[in-house]
């Protein structure tokens, strides 16, 4: 049984942890370099992204979990997990794991007051409608041609994948849906 991280310094954890366990799938929290060792794919909750990248550092994971990244290991990042994988961030200089080529637009919709629920059928990731949640979420500006748009809201890249790598702007984590967690998990 493969083993799926939740990178656990910020944010959504919980809510992550939740549906790796309805799906059966092996999961735990990662807080160290040791426990990055012991998994086969990682995810990056939403949270502040700020906040999740002084942690990544305070705790000695950039260089490690970037490494890792760059070495293959199947990485999902949602909302601020997205912001931390960019190589580019708008109107900002510095950028965290840089590791996916994609440029991201931080609370791109607005403010928390600005957050929406919608629906969208996303084809590669299941046969129906699934719920979107967008909370003071960035979008995906603009990719390079190694980066496959997964889907779009309102001419906006929501979700992309890069070989390894996924990225939503969304959090499918609080839903009622697990298609996007089969679909990572598929990854790993």
């Amino acid at each position: 049984m493969k083993t799926i991280g939740v990178l656990a310094l910020q944010g959504a954890v919980a809510e992550h942890l939740n549906k790796l366990e309805q799906l059966g799938a092996g999961h735990k929290e990662i807080r160290n370099i040791n426990e990055l060792k012991e998994i086969d794919g990682i995810i990056i909750p939403g949270g502040e992204s700020t906040a999740i990248g002084k942690l990544l550092t305070d705790f000695k994971l950039m260089e490690p979990l970037n490494k890792a990244i760059q070495n293959g290991l199947p990485v999902w990042g949602t909302c601020a997990g997205m912001i931390l994988l960019a190589k580019k961030i708008c109107g900002q200089k510095n950028t965290y794991l840089n590791t996916m080529d994609i440029t991201v637009r931080r609370n791109a919709y607005g403010s928390q007051l600005d957050s929406f629920i919608t629906q969208k059928l996303i084809s590669s990731i299941a046969p129906y409608e699934l719920p979107l949640v967008f909370i003071r979420a960035p979008y995906i500006e603009s990719v390079t041609d190694s980066v496959s748009i997964l889907a779009k809201v309102n001419s906006n890249i929501v979700a992309a994948r890069q070989k390894n790598m996924l990225a939503t702007s969304f959090h499918p984590e609080l839903t009622d849906d697990t298609s996007f967690h089969k679909y990572f998990l598929s990854m790993c």
